[in-house]
């Protein structure tokens, strides 16, 4: 594992490292070696514990990485010095042209719900007023007949619009991944398979068994939580005060006596002091 010469991992192929942690995370408990899942850590903390370690995982597979953007960056090189307008996966989203079958049907499924709304709106809105004026006119209910068929017109526009947007939206999900693979060049195709196959065999998967085996040990346990039983304990002794016993030999030490407080001799005149 080349760890100081380990290229870092670029933005471009950071949603390609969490795809592969997904789908990682999906099949987990298809794996026998991956059994604490869910006992031990869930799939959610493995992802944090996995996303936090980015720089270590993907250091496991820094040799099929360097080659991988290697040959991506020569391709992009030989792509600019021709004049391509790009290549699919490599240079950003693909220029796609509408033609216009596609344009007229926009356009058919944004009108109609709004135009049959708004008649229905105005004939129920006229046909209801007349019918209150004037029940016996049968011009009123003719307009609140027409403004519920338009209302349901409507109705069914917005079902049918949001029907092919779902549509839509799950056949191009479905065919980028596809579209992307078949217009790679094939040198291309394999850097980016084989960095694939061992940053998933090298890095993710060890990784989850040492976090499953040890769940202290892993990227998590580098910010700890306090908790009573991980607070080392800090002991302090009290100051030996005891005499210098290891110093030169003491010298005799001073004495001190209370002063010999008399009383003083007062005696008549004829005794003076001394």
């Amino acid at each position: 594992m080349q760890m100081t010469s380990a290229p870092h991992l670029l933005a471009e192929d950071g949603p390609e490292y969490e795809r592969i942690l997904g789908d990682a995370l999906r099949h987990a408990h298809e794996r026998p070696d991956l059994e604490g899942v869910g006992d031990r850590l869930n799939t959610e903390q493995l992802r944090t514990m996995a996303l936090g370690a980015t720089a270590l995982i993907t250091a496991a597979a820094a040799t099929e990485y360097e080659h991988y953007i290697k040959a991506r960056g020569e391709l992009r090189r030989a792509s600019n010095a021709e004049g391509a307008d790009g290549l699919p996966g490599l240079d950003g989203p693909r220029s796609t042209s509408a033609g216009p079958g596609a344009g007229i049907g926009a356009v058919i499924t944004v009108l109609t719900p709004l135009l049959a709304g708004t008649a229905a709106l105005i004939f129920l809105l006229v046909g209801y007023l007349l019918k209150a004026v004037s029940p016996s006119l049968t011009f009123g209910r003719t307009l609140v007949t027409a403004g519920w068929f338009f209302a349901c017109v409507a109705a069914a526009a917005i079902l049918v619009a949001a029907v092919g947007l779902l549509v839509t939206a799950l056949r191009n999900g479905a065919t980028a991944a596809e579209e992307e693979e078949q217009e790679l060049p094939e040198e291309v195709a394999r850097a980016r398979e084989a960095w694939r196959h061992a940053l998933l065999e090298r890095g993710i998967l060890p990784f989850f068994r040492d976090a499953l085996a040890d769940p202290t040990a892993g990227p998590a346990a580098r910010t700890p939580h306090r908790s009573p039983n991980r607070i080392p304990k800090v002991g302090y002794s009290r100051p030996d005060f005891s005499g210098p016993d290891d110093g030169p030999a003491a010298g005799p030490r001073p004495t001190f006596t209370s002063p010999d407080f008399t009383s003083p001799d007062f005696g008549g005149p004829e005794h003076q002091p001394d």
